[in-house]
């Protein structure tokens, strides 16, 4: 009995050891796995700051207008006889649009034409009876006034008839019609009647507002460049992009600036006017206006992407000498295609992270990779230097 006992007390004791020894050997393994984890750094992708020339733009928001703008009306009575065009047409000057009835203007024209020359023949035989004392001064001058009359009553009828066709004014697009084949127009000449409205925009304006605080900056460019107002008016450009657009790809001109200040918002009333040859500028639509405001200048540039910002301000992640994450405050300036002027907070020999932001902390080692080495990174725009 003792020797059993002995025997199973030393089989459980060898158990226990074993046990004892594999839980060891698996703490020792995690904490094997966790030193080596912590001695795995993230890796990012660093790049050097571009130099580019950049120009100073400020954005506001404007409307798309018609260079022209009138309401075609019926300046005859009568029955609309037909109508030449589909609503919303685009049409060249000249075209016509509507036929009001003419046959009554044509028989007017006739009877002027008639009246004009019976007393046209009158009086050319006046003057040969006066040759021969056969009437009177008096009498030959009433028929020559007559004559006269007739003839502005000839001119008068054409006129008219004329009006009986609505032709377009101008290159532009049309509006529904406000009035149906049949409809008797023209009734009342102080009430004309409204057939259709019709707008240029080929070119087209849009118009928008510059606070004074921007208006005395371009001024004060405008000083250093020896320039004035009048030098600017008809030579700056301005850009335009619509809500669905990017990239403000209409280019314009800047083609009025109002001479007083609008007390009640602050701002200046200023127009740009756009060729607009594929009509995608339509009035009343509403745009992004960006207009230079200063002169062209050579500044360091980074990806606008990486850019973060918080309470404290904007700033960018850098990596130094020791490949330590470090947090550059900066002052940005203005924008160039993907890019973003620095004006303060970064040298041009600092290698800033533009990929793998999200695994960088400030104060904790990177492994840093040059952009060339891993991808290419969208850096320097590709925008000509005229263009935002």
């Amino acid at each position: 009995m003792p020797i059993l006992y002995t025997r199973h007390f030393l089989l459980t004791t060898r158990y226990a050891a074993f046990v004892l020894l594999l839980l060891l050997g698996l703490i020792l393994t995690a904490c094997s796995k966790k030193n080596d984890n912590s001695k795995q750094v993230p890796e990012v992708i660093v790049a050097a700051p571009i130099k580019q020339m950049v120009t100073k733009f400020e954005e506001y928001t404007g409307t798309v207008a018609a260079t022209q703008q009138v309401n075609l009306v019926a300046r005859v009575e009568g029955f609309l006889e037909s109508i030449n065009f589909n609503d919303g047409q685009f049409v060249k000057k000249g075209d016509l649009l509507f036929i009001i009835q003419q046959d009554s203007y044509i028989e007017k024209v006739k009877r002027a034409q008639a009246n004009l020359d019976y007393d046209n023949s009158e009086y050319q035989r006046q003057l040969s009876m006066l040759k021969e004392n056969a009437t009177s001064q008096a009498e030959v001058e009433k028929y020559l006034s007559k004559v006269q009359v007739d003839k502005a009553d000839l001119e008068l009828a054409k006129i008219n008839l004329g009006y009986t066709e609505v032709r377009a004014p101008f290159d532009g697009l049309l509006a529904a019609h406000q009035k149906d084949v049949g409809a008797v127009v023209g009734t009342s000449p102080m009430n004309p009647t409204v057939l259709v409205a019709i707008e240029a925009i080929t070119p087209v304006y849009v118009n928008f507002n510059i606070n004074t605080r921007d208006a005395l900056t371009l001024r004060e460019e405008l000083r250093k460049m020896g320039q004035d107002k009048n030098k600017v008016i008809g030579n700056l450009p301005v850009f335009v992009e619509l809500s669905n657009e990017n990239g403000f790809p209409h280019e314009g001109i800047l083609d009025f600036v109002n001479n007083s200040v609008d007390t009640s918002t602050g701002t200046i009333q200023a127009r740009g006017i756009f060729p607009n040859e594929d009509h995608a500028l339509i009035p009343g639509f509403f745009a992004k206006v960006r207009i230079a405001i200063g002169t062209p200048f050579e500044a360091l540039t980074v990806p606008n992407s990486i850019i973060q910002s918080d309470q404290v301000g904007e700033f960018i992640l850098t990596v130094n000498s020791k490949n330590i994450v470090q947090r550059n405050d900066i002052k940005t300036g203005p924008r160039k295609g993907e890019a973003r002027a620095i004006l303060e907070g970064l040298a041009e020999n600092e290698s800033v992270i533009v990929a793998g932001i999200n695994s960088a902390r400030i104060g904790f080692p990177v492994n840093p990779k040059s952009a060339s080495q891993s991808q290419k990174i969208p850096f320097a725009s590709s925008v000509k230097l005229s263009q935002p």
